[in-house]
């Protein structure tokens, strides 16, 4: 994985002093990083696996990387202004992460689209092997990218933070830096509009598959 320039390059990092943080909260680390910067390196490899993989299923594969490396660029640019009374730093992530993939929407919905015309997630395509399970997970995943395609941005942003990202909503409220009732009120209306594009099933109980 290319890292951000600047940013979360590990080198420099004595394997023995990045191990020493690996069981600090990510705030004691970050604050940590303001005198030593190589030490955000240890907020990449906690964080960088997982947005990855988030980002990836938001834009497809050849947006995802790039995106990635913005999002941890900006965190280390602006990790001067990070609340340390936050001791998880995911929504601080996600949120700038969400921010980024808004200048994509067209390339998101454009994914979306083809996952629902394809039923090939690019996450898990190398991954599995083709099963009879698999046929009806890509077909219900063709559904799912269909109905999220049909989703506003806002909507689409709240709804997919829970239910890809596992963010809470609180973290969610965070991450999007609107009050929590206004991201219970957005996950509701989504998850409402997916079920009835399901005939009345939750079609985010099979997420994993897209």
């Amino acid at each position: 994985m290319t890292r951000p320039t600047g940013a979360a390059s590990t080198a420099g990092v004595p394997l023995s002093e990045a191990a020493g943080w690996s069981r600090e909260p990510d705030a004691h680390v970050i604050a940590r990083s303001r005198d030593e910067p190589e030490l955000f390196a240890v907020i990449f490899r906690r964080h960088a696996p997982h947005l990855q993989r988030y980002i990836t299923r938001r834009l497809g594969p050849d947006q995802a990387q790039d995106v990635l490396n913005e999002v941890f660029l900006a965190a280390f640019r602006s990790r001067d202004r990070y609340d340390r009374t936050r001791l998880d730093a995911r929504p601080w992530l996600y949120g700038i992460a969400t921010n980024l993939i808004g200048r994509h929407r067209r390339t998101e919905v454009r994914a979306l689209r083809a996952l629902a015309a394809t039923g090939v997630d690019p996450v898990t395509e190398a991954f599995t092997e083709r099963s009879d399970a698999r046929v009806v997970a890509a077909a219900a995943g063709r559904r799912l990218a269909s109905a999220l395609a049909g989703l506003g941005a806002d909507y689409r942003d709240a709804l997919l933070l829970v239910a890809w990202a596992d963010l809470t909503y609180e973290e969610a409220a965070a991450a999007l830096a609107v009050p929590v009732g206004t991201v219970r009120s957005r996950v509701s209306r989504a998850r409402s509009r997916m079920r009835a594009a399901f005939g009345g099933s939750d079609p985010m109980s099979i997420n994993e598959e897209l």
